[in-house]
Order: structure tokens, then C-alpha cells, then sequence
């Protein structure tokens, strides 16, 4: 099923629709309430006037209730393990109910006034203005939701009105249309009010963990990564030769603009499951899963000269030219890291960076634990190309 209104209100960020989604599904006490009020007032209605027509809008209002709260439940029960796709698609679910109960419990405002019963009206016309007050508080960050539900909540009891030959009943539901275009702009605006608060909750989170000038995960972010790694894992420190030259003679500004390159090509080195993270100033690392035992060291020292070798490349800074080289250290972890070994584990990395950088630099050294070893020739040469190696 194709929601053109959801499609064209889908949030950029899959992280701000999932909250968007899950505060969607925070509804099920106002949902139950909504459902048990409806239920009894469908119900009353039937009793009271024995009209068929009452008993059949009271059943589809128990089936469309009943499957609200049932969704809302598996969602609360399931929604860890939801992809974004899955997300988009359960809100889609929300709307559809949503908007199926709307129209069961529009249908009952018709039927009432079909049948000229005016007590049955005002229960029914009660009970859907109260569920489109409470649809508003609840759903509004979702405007597509409203409009959608709204719509079939009030086009019953529209076209009931237009049908009655009474002129007050045609004006009240020429008012409803007005009603109905009062909600679009409130939801609209509560939507965009509450989507910026999340937005600007995120940059400020994201501020705390990334790095403003490249936009790649900082210290903190690193580390938040790092702590969260399972299984064989390579974390390569990697230290820009020759910045400073470049930065004193072609301004700060043409500095900045070399580490954006850098960190570019960083990105592309460490591919959709790794992470290339700014340390601070001109070092760099790479935090990347690998496979166990020597096949991974491979995969380590593979993606060390590979970042080193891209790292030799030729730089445009103002269409000039530029070329800087790089060293690399390399640790390789064989599982999750306890939270006293990380700063064991860093040390570990830093050593085969220095020791790399000792060597005159262009060039990348694995520790070993017990000791360092080169991975290339130790002379301060630049490396062979991904491919030779």
C-alpha cells in the first residue's frame, strides 16, 4: 500500500523517524481509553434504539479498537530489533488504523443522523470529537496521520449533514470542512515545532561526538565506538608527515581544507563497516572489524598500506598540488575490550605509531604486544600500492 502524504513527510534522518514512530506508539493508554468509550457509547447506542445498523458500526468499531491496541503492543515488544524499513512501515500501520477506526466511529455519527435519532447523534458527534482532540495531542508530529484519519472521522457526518434538509445541519457540516482545515495547519505546526526540537537535540549530541571541521566521529565518539566492538577488530592510529609545512605555508585555511580531503579519503579506506575517526590535530584512526587470527592481521596490514599508500596521493589545495605522507600503527583485538584495557589497548597502538614514525615515516608497524614489528621496510620509504602488496 503507497502513502503518497507519508512519502512526501518521511524525515531525512532514519534516527529522528524512529523516535517520531516510537512516541506514535507511547499512545496505548489514550488508545485503550478512546476504544473502551467508543465501545460502550456504539454499544449504548444499539441497545437503546435496536437498529441494525448501530450493531454492525458497533462491531467494526470492537475489531478496529481491538487491532489499535494489539499493534501498539507488538510494537512496544518488537521495536528493538526494527530496521528502518520496518519503522516506515509501521507507521504506515499506525495510519491505517488510525484511520479505520476514524471511519467506524464516523459511521456512527452518519448512521445517527440518518436516522433522525438526535440523542444518538450527540453520543456519536461527542465521542469523535473527543478522539480527534486526543488523535491531535498524540499524533500530531505525524501531520500526514491526522489529515488522513481526520478525513475519514468527518466525511460521514459531512455528507450526513449535506444529506438533512435542515439548513443548520447543512451549515454544521460546511463547518466541519473548516474544522478539518483548522487541524491540517495546527498539526502542521506542532509537527514542525517538535521535529526541530529533535533536530536540534541531535546536532547537539552529534557536537559532542564529531569532529566540526571533518564531520568524522572525534575522541568521544571514537572511544563510544570502540567500546562497543565485538569480536576481531584492527584500530589503526595514523599520523599525517609533512601537515605542518604545508599548514605554515599555505595558511591555516588551505590546512583545513587538506584534512576535509584527508578525511574523505579515510572514509573510503575504512568502507561501510569501518569508521575513520579524527583524534585531534593531524592523527587520525581507523577502527575496522577484521577476521580472526592471522587472515585478519592481514586484513589489517592490508588496510594500513592501503591508507597510507591513499594518503600519498597528490592533494589539490587551490588547484595546486599538494603531497604529505603518513605513518600507521597497527593493534589488533581478538574480542570486546574490559573498560580498564582500552587504555591499555591505545597505548599498544600509539607505540607501533611511534615506532613507525622513528622509522622516517611512510610506513606502517604492528605490535605485537610483546614487540613491534615493521610492515614495510623501516627505511621511511613509501609503500607499494594496494594492489603490489
Amino acid at each position: 500500500m503507497h502513502f503518497p502524504l507519508l512519502s512526501r513527510s518521511l524525515h531525512p534522518d532514519p534516527r529522528i523517524r524512529r523516535e517520531l514512530v516510537e512516541l506514535l506508539y507511547t499512545s496505548l493508554p489514550q488508545v485503550m481509553a478512546i476504544g473502551v468509550t467508543s465501545v460502550t457509547g456504539a454499544a449504548t447506542l444499539t441497545l437503546l434504539g435496536g437498529d441494525p445498523g448501530y450493531a454492525v458500526i458497533s462491531v467494526l468499531i470492537v475489531i478496529t479498537a481491538s487491532a489499535r491496541v494489539f499493534s501498539l503492543m507488538r510494537y512496544k515488544a518488537r521495536a528493538a530489533q526494527f530496521t528502518d524499513a520496518d519503522v516506515v512501515r509501521w507507521e504506515r500501520l499506525y495510519g491505517a488504523g488510525a484511520t479505520a477506526f476514524s471511519l467506524a466511529l464516523g459511521a456512527l455519527s452518519f448512521r445517527a443522523l440518518q436516522l433522525g435519532d438526535a440523542p444518538g447523534a450527540w453520543i456519536a458527534f461527542g465521542l469523535s470529537m473527543s478522539y480527534c482532540v486526543g488523535m491531535v495531542s498524540r499524533a500530531a508530529i505525524r501531520p500526514w496521520i491526522i489529515l488522513t484519519a481526520a478525513a475519514a472521522l468527518l466525511t460521514p457526518t459531512i455528507i450526513a449533514g449535506l444529506m438533512r434538509p435542515e439548513l443548520a445541519y447543512n451549515i454544521g457540516a460546511g463547518m466541519l470542512v473548516l474544522f478539518w482545515l483548522t487541524l491540517r495547519e495546527a498539526s502542521k505546526h506542532l509537527s514542525a515545532a517538535f521535529t526541530e526540537r529533535l533536530e536540534a537535540k541531535h546536532r547537539l549530541a552529534r557536537q559532542a561526538t564529531h569532529d566540526f571541521l571533518t564531520g568524522l566521529p572525534n575522541r568521544a565518539g571514537f572511544l563510544q565506538a570502540l567500546a562497543s566492538s565485538r569480536g576481531s577488530f584492527t584500530v589503526i592510529a595514523i599520523d599525517l608527515d609533512g601537515f605542518k609545512p604545508i599548514n605554515d605555508r599555505h595558511g591555516h585555511h588551505a590546512g583545513d581544507d587538506l584534512l576535509r580531503q584527508v578525511a574523505e579519503r579515510l572514509t573510503a579506506c575504512a568502507g561501510a563497516d569501518g569508521i575513520a575517526a579524527r583524534f585531534g590535530g593531524d592523527e587520525f584512526m581507523l577502527l575496522k572489524p577484521i577476521a580472526d587470527a592471522e587472515p585478519g592481521r592481514n586484513e589489517a596490514l592490508a588496510l594500513a598500506r592501503r591508507a597510507v599508500f591513499d594518503l600519498s596521493m597528490p592533494f589539490r589545495l587551490s588547484d595546486l598540488p599538494v603531497c604529505i605522507g603518513a605513518s600507521a600503527g597497527i593493534t589488533v583485538s581478538s574480542g570486546a575490550l574490559s573498560h580498564g584495557s582500552t587504555a591499555q589497548f591505545l597505548e599498544r597502538v600509539d607505540r607501533a605509531l611511534y615506532a613507525a614514525k622513528r622509522a622516517g615515516g611512510g610506513c606502517a608497524w604492528a605490535d605485537d604486544t610483546d614487540d613491534e614489528r615493521p610492515c614495510c621496510n623501516g627505511t621511511g620509504s613509501a609503500l607499494p600500492s594496494p594492489a603490489a602488496a
